[in-house]
């Protein structure tokens, strides 16, 4: 970040987003999430405030949510240092990181939530996004992807490792008969769901359904079974989980030891914007694809994600639809028509500091 800012101000707010209905995965069910915004402005112009989203989902994010409070209130004390908190800090709280980042680029615009003027925030041009479709009861699930359908979707991101695997092949099949890849896109995420052992049978047998990919099928860390899953695959794997934790010196060393098919971007857990773009870079040197995936942000974080990717000009649905999971979500210009997510320049946003 190369802002030229002198006496900057700042402050932290927690809010807690309350799902309208539990949000299964295969590490449990979400019923809140935690966030903290940082809202920043220069002494001189107090009018101008940047706000960023601190966005931590537990168990996944490496952020230790206990002190998060405390490195926030340090921060926002010493917040003319925050190059130096970026070089000694950044790496053991990539969620602050992206808020604090969030909120300098906010800043840097004059504090509208405008981070490029482009025909995303004109309103004239919408962002495909896939519809996430929640583990749960196979009712649950099949009800979810009819109503995904409905609503024009055509990528549809199924969430597996939950329930019986067999009962996940049935509503696969029963999917895939009514609808064929050319019509709609399935992609899975099993969150590191497979054994190891079994990993590679069940993706030989879930082949037969034209999956367009399955995201994280084991748990992270096991860089040399992944990398031959990844060379043995039928279907293309993305890398999620495996990217959180990982600095920026290792990010070449992880791509050619594991050699992926995608990779899936969460800049709040992977540490900002900076860091994303080092992973595409790298990515795309290795002939590597990605998409974005929000993840679980309030409207605020997910705002700042859908600029950047909108700024890529990439055609590839991406993860961005889940600013409607909240009872209190940040009120915003966000919109969701037609499978794509719309920024409408007409609404106004909620100041969770007001």
């Amino acid at each position: 970040m190369a802002y030229k800012f002198k006496m900057l101000k700042a402050r932290y707010l927690f809010y807690s987003l309350q799902f309208k209905r539990p949000a299964g995965t295969s590490r449990g069910v979400l019923h809140q999430k935690n966030s903290w915004f940082i809202q920043i402005w220069k002494a001189d112009h107090p009018e101008f405030r940047g706000i960023g989203e601190v966005s931590i989902i537990s168990n996944l994010s490496i952020d230790n949510e206990i002190d998060i409070p405390k490195e926030l209130d340090e921060l926002c004390q010493h917040i003319n240092e925050y190059k130096s908190w970026i070089t000694t800090n950044g790496a053991q709280f990539p969620a602050i990181r992206f808020g604090l980042e969030t909120a300098l680029a906010d800043l840097n615009k004059s504090g509208n939530q405008i981070f490029h003027q482009n025909e995303f925030t004109n309103g004239e041009a919408g962002i495909p996004i896939n519809g996430l479709i929640w583990m749960g009861s196979t009712e649950f699930m099949r009800d979810q992807i009819q109503e995904k359908i409905d609503s024009g979707f055509n990528c549809i991101k199924i969430k597996i490792g939950a329930i019986d695997f067999e009962e996940e092949l049935k509503l696969i099949r029963n999917l895939r008969k009514q609808f064929s890849p050319q019509t709609i896109e399935i992609r899975l995420d099993a969150n590191g769901a497979f054994n190891a052992a079994e990993a590679l049978h069940k993706l030989e047998r879930l082949s037969a359904f034209g999956i367009h990919s399955v995201e994280q099928p084991i748990k992270a860390g096991q860089t040399e079974i992944m990398a031959k899953l990844c060379q043995k695959t039928p279907i293309p794997i993305a890398l999620d989980e495996e990217l959180i934790g990982i600095q920026s010196a290792r990010i070449a060393e992880l791509l050619d030891s594991i050699n992926p098919q995608y990779i899936i971007l969460k800049p709040s857990l992977i540490g900002g914007f900076t860091v994303a773009d080092s992973w595409i870079s790298a990515a795309e040197n290795r002939q590597i694809a990605w998409w974005a995936t929000s993840a679980l942000e309030s409207n605020i974080g997910l705002n700042a994600i859908a600029q950047w990717v909108s700024e890529k000009k990439t055609k590839m649905p991406q993860g961005l639809g889940t600013g409607q999971l909240y009872t209190n979500n940040i009120s915003s210009p966000l919109e969701i028509k037609k499978a794509a997510l719309y920024y409408n320049p007409a609404l106004p946003w909620q100041n969770p500091f007001d």
